[in-house]
């Protein structure tokens, strides 16, 4: 199940809620009043522009034709949320789970994880890890992002914990990591690899040549492997989350994304932004600290929840 703790976006959707009675708290003049201060609420939740002007302008289409009234909240409340619903159901298509990917192949499942330092990608990992585990499969960790030091040690720390394999080496190569990982992962018939990376976005140019060799280099051990690029985005950052999205597209193409710390922060609104804007799947939540605070991302629990 997605909510086992839908505590997770209650600061989102307090803050959000607060301002919609804010909104209501004054005369609405005419209906351009009413949108204007709508459109203001969705920008402060992070949706983003483009999303925004979005919502707006089918709102606006809608209520005309219709000759929708929108006397009190609850008005509002509910046609708000059917746009946006459209949005998630149309943009948000299911994928086929890791778990079940895994069990097709017949060959290790390599899994690549990327993202900038500091929006839980390594712990992100250890998570993936131990959900797969748990599911019965035998794993393997890579850990590639040589660039630190600390990240491979907090790998060490949760394969200790988790009870899995890492294969780790004092190098500025990662590929030849990666390399050693996927040869290791074959001859002990391993089911699934996870290979950390690096994530130094102000070298963009580095960066897309050190995850290019690390693709390339893997594939002389299993020929289409990556098979999985799993993209992780910080959800406390708000609107920066587009650009990250836009930066790493431009030179890998990610399978999914996993949102991370939605339970810290008022800006869990992005997700309707990220989903929007970009045809890639939100696959995973995380929701906590603890390791199986990973969840898999329901879009219709989502919006039920985010407008109860």
């Amino acid at each position: 199940m997605f909510f086992l703790n839908k505590k997770y976006l209650e600061k989102t959707r307090m803050k959000f809620f607060s301002k919609m009675q804010t909104i209501f708290s004054k005369k609405q003049e005419n209906l351009d009043t009413l949108l204007d201060n709508l459109e203001d609420l969705l920008l402060s939740a992070d949706i983003g522009t483009k999303t925004t002007i979005k919502i707006i302008n089918n709102l606006e289409h809608r209520i005309n034709k219709n000759n929708i009234t929108i006397n009190k909240i609850e008005d509002l409340y509910t046609v708000l949320k059917e746009e946006i619903n459209k949005i998630i159901i149309k943009k948000q298509y299911d994928i086929i789970p890791i778990y079940q990917k895994i069990e097709m192949s017949n060959q290790p499942y390599v899994i690549m994880m990327i993202g900038v330092n500091g929006v839980g990608k390594t712990t992100t990992l250890g998570k993936l890890a131990f959900m797969l585990k748990q599911q019965g499969f035998q794993l393997m960790i890579g850990a590639a992002d040589t660039f630190r030091a600390a990240a491979i040690n907090q790998l060490e720390i949760w394969t200790k914990h988790i009870g899995i394999p890492i294969i780790k080496k004092i190098t500025s190569d990662p590929a030849s990591v990666a390399y050693d990982t996927l040869q290791s992962a074959i001859s002990h018939k391993i089911d699934a690899v996870l290979i950390d990376t690096a994530g130094r976005l102000q070298n963009k140019i580095g960066l897309m040549e050190e995850l290019s060799k690390i693709n390339r280099v893997m594939k002389k051990v299993i020929p289409n492997a990556p098979h999985e690029i799993i993209l992780i985005l910080d959800a406390s950052i708000g609107q920066n989350t587009f650009e990250q999205v836009k930066s790493f597209s431009s030179f890998v193409k990610i399978s999914s994304i996993i949102i991370t710390k939605l339970d810290g922060t008022a800006k869990g609104g992005v997700l309707i932004g990220i989903i929007d804007q970009f045809n890639i799947p939100i696959q995973y939540i995380g929701i906590g600290e603890k390791i199986n605070d990973l969840k898999k991302f329901n879009k219709k629990e989502f919006i039920d929840f985010f407008f109860v």
